[in-house]
């Protein structure tokens, strides 16, 4: 055994940007300390300064080709604050068809190419086969062709109101710039009626391969994955999760609400921390402060994201996704729930009740208004937006000159509000999972499960020119002296 090693995963994978995990291991040979480093820089905020105001929904969703639907979101939002202007009710509509649809898309996405590989195919498969193509392989073609065409039809129903599938170019302060027909109307809830029926049958293939595998569900419920903090979400009036509007909640570890407000006082409740080894800030909840990388009631950490809004809400506001809902909570066995792999259930029952809230905008005839769009008549001055992104909460916060020109932004992505929790559960599940020196590719990828939860966005969360993107594990010795080294 070869004291005071480190091991390097650089880059980590299965998810969007770069990053790499740095693993401490003591004497022993059992982890002293873990970190994930995100070498990237960020920039937007400052890209943005010296722009027009209405540039904004155009240019953020540049941030990342993932999630770009949700910065524009948030950014048209933010222009309807900013220029002090509320949108139509087809307008508002036509937003929430155009975000759910998106929503659903990219839950989906993250299920079956990025985190769902881990379970489909297993945890501990070879690389190679941790995939879609090995998800495909688990659960047949004939699944496959269904995971395509229901994001496939999602898409066209972004592609069609939204302007463009990747930058969305739609949302304008007051409204939208396109309006829905009859015949595209019915052609949607088709789509929409079958995206439903997918979603439900992409819980059944949860529940078949992943609740029913008792050796899946103790590493769901195991102590390595669970962490005990804080959490927030969207909630709609009657405290249910709600990804367009709503206000912000936040509850205690112990369920309890700790806090609820409008998107406006956001700073009143969130401070971002600062480490000297990470591009990634670190936000906090203000009202507590920062206590350190360490979790509980005393702690300011707190969590966003699918399990996080479940959490933070009261319930689902679709009845099927309800009903996913309470089985959730009943096999966890507590509300909240601190089990970090249930973010990929939760991120499910999200998908059915985005394809649920697609159904019912389409078979209302009021989205067919073509009165799509109020007009802005007042002088713009500062303006927050917030909506629920795939990956968390995401606000926007922009100042403006008399004329509309951006003096100063704020953007605080999903992804980075979970930061501070996916390094703590990166460590715990490498503490738990690496003993005596024993290293093997297996438990490297069961200690990248614990972020790969989270569908982190670093693309989103920081920015640098591309570069390659080896796949290279290092195990040193105390003397600095490599000892082995790993590459794919």
């Amino acid at each position: 055994m070869t004291n005071n090693k480190r091991i390097t995963i650089d880059p980590i994978t299965r998810l969007e940007g770069h990053g790499k995990i740095e693993i401490f291991l003591d004497d022993k040979g059992d982890v002293e300390r873990a970190f994930l480093q995100i070498p990237e820089l960020r920039g937007f905020e400052q890209f943005a300064v010296g722009r027009p105001a209405e540039e904004m929904p155009r240019i953020t969703p540049r941030i990342c080709g993932v999630c770009p639907t949700a910065h524009h979101m948030a950014s048209t939002k933010t222009l309807d604050d900013l220029f002090h202007v509320e949108p139509t009710p087809t307008g508002r509509m036509i937003r929430e068809l155009i975000y759910n649809a998106f929503q659903f898309e990219d839950h989906t996405l993250h299920f079956f190419f990025l985190g769902g590989p881990d379970f489909v195919v297993g945890p501990q498969a070879p690389a190679g086969d941790r995939n879609i193509l090995g998800v495909i392989g688990k659960v047949g073609l004939e699944i496959g062709g269904k995971v395509i065409r229901a994001r496939r039809e999602a898409r066209e129903i972004i592609n069609y109101l939204g302007g463009k599938i990747i930058h969305p170019v739609c949302g304008l302060p007051g409204g939208v710039s396109k309006a829905l027909d009859e015949e595209h109307r019915v052609q949607f809830l088709d789509s929409a009626k079958f995206i439903v029926e997918f979603s439900q049958f992409a819980l059944q293939i949860f529940d078949d391969i992943v609740l029913k595998n008792k050796e899946y569900v103790d590493i769901v419920v195991g102590d390595a994955y669970q962490i005990k903090t804080y959490y927030m979400g969207l909630v709609d009036e009657k405290n249910k999760v709600n990804f367009y509007d709503g206000d912000i909640r936040v509850v205690e570890p112990e369920g309890k609400e700790f806090a609820k407000f409008k998107a406006r006082d956001y700073l009143d409740h969130i401070s971002e921390h600062v480490e000297p080894w990470t591009y990634v800030k670190f936000p906090f909840l203000k009202n507590i402060g920062w206590k350190g990388f360490v979790e509980g009631k005393d702690s300011g950490v707190y969590r966003v994201a699918p399990l996080a809004r479940l959490n933070a809400s009261d319930g689902m506001a679709t009845p099927l996704a309800q009903e996913h809902y309470e089985k959730m909570y009943e096999v966890l066995g507590e509300k909240p729930s601190h089990h970090t792999l249930a973010f990929h259930w939760a991120r499910l029952i999200e998908a059915l009740q985005a394809s649920e809230s697609m159904v019912q905008l389409l078979e209302n005839k009021d989205i067919l208004d073509p009165n799509i769009r109020n007009i802005p008549t007042e002088t713009p001055t500062e303006g927050v937006g917030v909506v629920e992104a795939p990956r968390g909460t995401l606000f926007h916060h922009y100042k403006t000159d008399e004329k509309g020109i951006i003096t100063e932004a704020n953007l605080i992505v999903a992804t980075v509000n979970n930061a501070a929790a996916i390094n703590m559960s990166i460590e715990k599940a490498a503490k738990a999972l690496i003993k005596g020196g024993k290293v093997t590719e297996g438990l490297l990828n069961m200690t990248e499960m614990a972020f790969r939860a989270y569908d982190p966005c670093h693309a989103c969360g920081t920015h640098a020119l591309p570069g390659d993107m080896p796949l290279v594990i290092k195990i040193y010795d105390k003397d600095r002296e490599l000892v082995k080294q790993l590459k794919k």
